[in-house]
């Protein structure tokens, strides 16, 4: 894909049909992902800065329970269309609705672990499925 984004693209209904039907399947789930985080209110994952209170939404990618210093602790893989985040719950082994797949809300502040973006024991609220 170009250096330029999409949304510096020229809108035209052409344009927007060559886009689609040349961009790949994760490229078009990344920006569907993108889109609802902008209607959403939410802050990008890519703008996230250490330190930040944030509320994000996206779609977890991955769940794995993970022990922190002999606490278990469920960590989930957020993204968002423009980057990821941990999202980690200390002593928990597990939460009913978090499973990869699923679409959900997180608010709280941001901090960098290793490198990555991580929010502890975020308040959070699981979206609809499609079928819901």
């Amino acid at each position: 894909m170009s250096a330029v984004s999409r949304s510096e693209k020229p809108t035209g209904r052409f344009r927007r049909m060559l886009d689609r039907l040349s961009s790949s399947q994760e490229d078009l789930e990344s920006e569907e992902l993108r889109e609802d985080a902008e209607t959403a209110g939410c802050t990008r994952i890519g703008d996230c800065q250490d330190r930040q209170i944030v509320t994000v939404t996206g779609t977890l990618r991955t769940v794995t329970l993970r022990p922190r210093a002999g606490v278990p602790a469920l960590e989930a893989e957020l993204f968002d269309g423009s980057a990821a985040l941990d999202v980690v719950w200390l002593g928990r082994r597990s939460i009913l609705g978090i499973e990869p797949g699923r679409k959900l809300i997180a608010s709280g502040r941001i901090s960098m672990s290793r490198g990555r973006r991580v929010l502890f024991n975020p308040k959070y609220e699981l979206r609809p499925l499609g079928g819901e």
